[in-house]
């Protein structure tokens, strides 16, 4: 479809107003229903799903440590908006076609509250996952300044209820983010970047199969989605009018398989100054911004010396990224359009600080376990690719059970030919670094062979994060500590086409 860039404005999610809010708790309700959203001025309105009647779901803004419960409320249709395939695992017939379970992606939480992908539920909770426990779930929030989203995570068809528009963001904030007086309030845009595509009536558009079909099936699971058109906070390549002053964004991408490489045709610095899980130590200078599927990366942009001009925010990441076609530079090439056209409001006051927060690295000398994981693929009986983590499936006995407090250090070996996002769910992690390797000879003879140098991660990475870039033929190592909480939680590939065909497998924190 060829659709007008650049005619709608950004819309900026609204803040969730709690139903509740006392001393020592505060509680939510949000709801989750089946709706009509104008995405483009030149579409008819698209049905979607979202929280609230709006897609993305409104944000959430917490302070650090305080105790907030939320009550998710499925209340859509029994009907699902997009193709399912019978044929994943946790899809098949002998489940309702339409299941949610939410997930807070980066949160530290008790694992009754983490959205296991099988404590799902339909509803009114008519039905539940075996693993359900619980109407609402209680976030602690014992981590610093972050942002954080939430999405939904229900096994096998978490790839169709995230494009169908179930995600929003959830901001943590604590009184040493304040006291570095970044921009804020409506200088404080978070934007949550998606591909999609479109039919003639406005619909969203999502293959049935793949572009070779499997004939036995009316519909199957699709190695990977690519939208053709770039959105933005809802909206299809949207303009944000800003003052000539210093701006901060919260960059996630909230897509199910695409990479983006994010810079600016002015050719300006952005400041970057938090990664996954919070604030790094001090503020880089960047040209542009690489963000897989999950990832999240806080900049500050100034608009000082642009008055009047209008700056476009470009992605040049091919897929399959690194080393895929080239994308198209007149559609996903653009992202969304800055008019530096308001006035300004006040003297700008706000600051890049040289210090933000210090980042004591994690030794290597410190892990009590080393694990060596692999990613792997295999055909199935209809000769589609199944990705798997450990050449597991996800119901193979349990095998990552770290002990509470135990500090380990993991080996991703990449032995596919695709790069994959991974992503661990309860903790943070730094990233140690990674290693080319010679796969052949590890898939034959099951020996670690490097060819290359240990490459640390990139300045973006040097911060807490919870989902890391594997890339093909690299031993990408990752250390993290096990805590505060135990339980049953999951670790998987953030390409949701692949998490649900089956890259992703539970993890149990033991005591």
């Amino acid at each position: 479809m060829n659709l007008s860039k650049f005619v709608d404005e950004l819309p900026v999610p609204s803040v969730l107003k709690p139903r509740q809010k006392e001393r020592f708790h505060t509680y939510y309700e949000v709801n989750m229903t089946q709706f009509k959203q104008s995405l483009h001025r030149d579409l008819p309105e698209t049905t979607v799903w979202g929280f609230e009647g709006v897609y993305p779901g409104p944000t959430f803004e917490v302070e650090s440590g305080e105790k907030v419960f939320v009550k998710w409320i499925n209340n859509l249709p029994d009907k699902h908006l997009l193709p399912v395939d019978h044929t994943v695992h946790g899809a098949h017939l002998d489940v309702p076609e339409v299941r949610t379970v939410i997930h807070l992606h980066g949160a530290s939480v008790e694992s009754e509250s983490d959205g296991y992908p099988e404590a799902w539920f339909t509803k009114g909770f008519e039905q539940v996952g075996p693993h359900f426990s619980k109407e609402i779930y209680r976030y602690d929030n014992f981590m610093p300044a972050c942002t954080l989203w939430y999405h939904d995570h229900v096994i096998g068809i978490t790839r169709l209820n995230v494009y169908a528009g179930l995600a929003g963001f959830y901001l943590i904030r604590d009184q040493r983010e304040r006291e570095l007086n970044f921009p804020s309030g409506k200088f404080d845009i978070p934007l949550i970047i998606q591909d999609k595509s479109f039919h003639s009536d406005g619909s969203l558009s999502y293959p049935k199969q793949p572009k070779n079909p499997v004939q036995e099936l009316d519909t199957s699971v699709i190695p990977e989605f690519l939208g053709d058109t770039i959105v933005v906070n809802g909206k299809v390549w949207p303009y944000f009018n800003v003052e000539p002053r210093k701006y901060r964004f919260r960059l996630l991408n909230g897509s199910n398989t695409r990479f983006y490489r994010l810079k600016l045709d002015s050719e300006q610095l952005l400041y970057h100054i938090a990664t996954d899980s919070g604030l790094i130590e001090y503020p880089i200078g960047i040209k542009e911004v690489l963000l897989a599927p999950a990832e999240r990366v806080e900049v500050i942009i100034d608009f000082t010396n642009f008055e009047g001009k209008r700056i476009v925010m470009t992605n040049d990441a091919p897929f399959p990224f690194p080393d895929g076609e080239p994308v198209d530079s007149n559609t996903v090439g653009k992202v969304m359009e800055f008019r530096v056209v308001l006035p300004l409001s006040g003297i700008d006051t706000s600051e890049i600080p040289s210090f933000m927060v210090p980042f004591p690295k994690k030794r290597v000398q410190t892990a009590s376990k080393f694990r060596f994981l692999t990613l792997t693929s295999r055909k199935d009986q209809y000769d589609r690719e199944v990705m798997l983590l450990n050449n597991q499936d996800w119901d193979a006995p349990i095998s990552e059970n770290p002990k509470l407090g135990q500090t380990e250090v993991w080996y991703l070996l990449n032995l596919t030919t695709d790069t994959h996002p991974i992503h661990l769910h309860l903790i943070d992690f730094q990233v140690i670094d990674r290693r080319a390797f010679d796969v052949e000879k590890y898939k034959q003879k099951g020996i670690l062979d490097y060819t290359g140098p240990a490459m640390p991660p990139t300045p973006q990475e040097r911060g807490r994060k919870d989902t890391v870039i594997a890339y093909s033929n690299q031993v990408t190592r990752i250390i993290m500590k096990f805590g505060p909480y135990t339980g049953l939680y999951v670790w998987h590939c953030h390409i949701l086409e692949h998490e649900d065909y089956v890259m992703m497998r539970p993890l149990k924190v033991l005591l």
